[in-house]
């Protein structure tokens, strides 16, 4: 199998919601360490397609999957708090 397939198999909507919060993640670290129109509006298309990624991963996994995907509403969560932060100043 090749390393194409195998990264296919792999893009479960709970790997792509965690993938999701990583790219948010850095988004908003950038947005608050450099504050720029364009960074801020970057930051909260991130946060978007993490919202979206999350929800699906909720419809869609369950049982042992559980867990990681109320972990991963956490991280979201706290990422839409730093978020927030930026606002607020």
């Amino acid at each position: 199998m090749s390393r194409k397939d195998s990264s296919m198999n792999e893009q479960t909507p709970l790997t792509q919601a965690q993938n999701s919060i990583d790219k948010l993640r850095h988004a908003v670290s950038q947005a608050l360490s450099h504050p720029t129109d364009q960074s801020v509006e970057q930051a909260h298309t991130a946060l978007e397609r993490a919202q979206n990624a999350v929800d699906t991963a909720v419809l869609n996994e369950t049982g042992a999957n559980q867990q990681p995907v109320e972990f991963a509403q956490e991280l979201l969560g706290e990422e839409m708090s730093r978020l927030n932060k930026l606002s607020a100043d």
